[in-house]
């Protein structure tokens, strides 16, 4: 299977629930507050503000 050129990116993709991108300073992974970690909401659906992973980004403070 070939993925054209076009969908090749290297900007990691954010969900609604990311404060920040992986690997900036002062963030960190923590557990969705939407689906409690689980990447699922109560009716069984992938929540949206994690994307299904059940971690978000968050800013943790710092400089």
């Amino acid at each position: 299977m070939t993925i054209p050129t076009e969908k090749i990116t290297t900007e990691p993709t954010l969900n609604p629930g990311d404060e920040a991108e992986p690997g900036t300073p002062g963030a960190a992974e923590d557990i969705c507050d939407a689906c409690s970690g689980k990447g699922k909401l109560a009716d069984g659906s992938a929540c949206a503000e994690c994307g299904g992973t059940g971690r978000v980004m968050r800013g943790i403070g710092g400089g």
